[in-house]
């Protein structure tokens, strides 16, 4: 029987807004971010726990959802502070960063911000880092691979959600229908788990993360650090938003895994482990 992994809470304690979540196993330090932006961390709860098996993971809370603070600003520079803030709070001079999803994006903001803080980072199927991000193509494969019975009400959900018009209630319901659509075969797609979605947080996220492409864009070929991207050969997210920033970062990779869709680590268990474990053999 596999021992379960004893999480523990941790909080920053500094006088900004607090940052909570969640700590255990050994090894290598690595921060975890969580995708969104408005998401809550909990569905990442099986790659954390596949990540502590040889590392020493933390994980927490975007600002918007308990157990972190509610209030704003909802901003990708307020996102990059908390990681500093995070790493502070756990003593981690320097550590890995794995993001999956949005985290994967500010995981590269963090490495333009602050790259004497990181051994190296892991983007777990990224929102693109140039030009639009890709993110035309992304909406138009998740409504491709969505019911025709549903798709309009999807993407109506969806318009609503970007121009900030949609409550927390409704955004879930948008959730709901395109679920299926992340996985590599919609029609196998794991049940949809008990998410708790900040409706809020994502109205005013988007503007921002859209604001700083450009700087993200550009930075890019200064960042020194080990970048790794992971993406799945079946995922609605293009692999142009992995390669795309790989081939500007000097050194970085791209480890696609067959069969794989947007939750990486559901459809291909350990892939994220190994592809971790590539980058800190470096």
């Amino acid at each position: 029987m596999v021992e379960q992994l004893a999480w523990t809470d941790f909080t920053t304690h500094d006088e900004g807004l607090l940052i909570g979540g969640l700590r255990a196993g050994s090894g290598p330090p690595v921060l975890l971010l969580h995708g969104g932006p408005g998401m809550a961390f909990d569905y990442l709860r099986d790659l954390a726990d596949e990540l502590a098996e040889e590392n020493d993971v933390a994980w927490y809370q975007q600002r918007g959802q308990e157990p972190s603070a509610v209030e704003g600003p909802y901003t990708v520079a307020a996102d990059v502070e908390d990681a500093r803030r995070v790493l502070d709070a756990l003593g981690w001079q320097k550590a890995y960063v794995v993001g999956h999803s949005w985290g994967g994006h500010l995981a590269l903001h963090v490495a333009e911000a602050m790259p004497e803080r990181l051994l190296g980072v892991l983007c777990v199927e990224p929102l693109g880092a140039i030009g639009d991000g890709r993110w035309p193509e992304f909406d138009e494969e998740i409504f491709r691979r969505t019911p025709e019975s549903t798709r309009a009400r999807a993407r109506e959900i969806d318009e609503l959600s970007m121009a900030g018009e949609a409550d927390d209630e409704l955004a879930l319901e948008g959730m709901r229908l395109v679920w299926p659509a992340y996985f590599a075969d919609p029609e196998q797609a794991t049940p949809m788990p008990e998410l708790r979605l900040a409706s809020e947080r994502s109205g005013e996220m988007v503007p921002s993360i859209m604001a700083e492409l450009p700087a993200l864009e550009a930075g890019l070929p200064e960042i020194r650090v080990p970048v790794g991207f992971v993406h799945g050969s079946r995922s609605p997210m293009p692999l142009g938003a992995s390669t795309d920033a790989a081939e500007r970062i000097p050194g970085a990779w791209v480890e696609v895994v067959e069969g794989a869709g947007h939750f990486t680590w559901v459809e291909a268990p350990g892939a994220v482990r190994a592809a971790l474990r590539r980058l800190t053999a470096n």
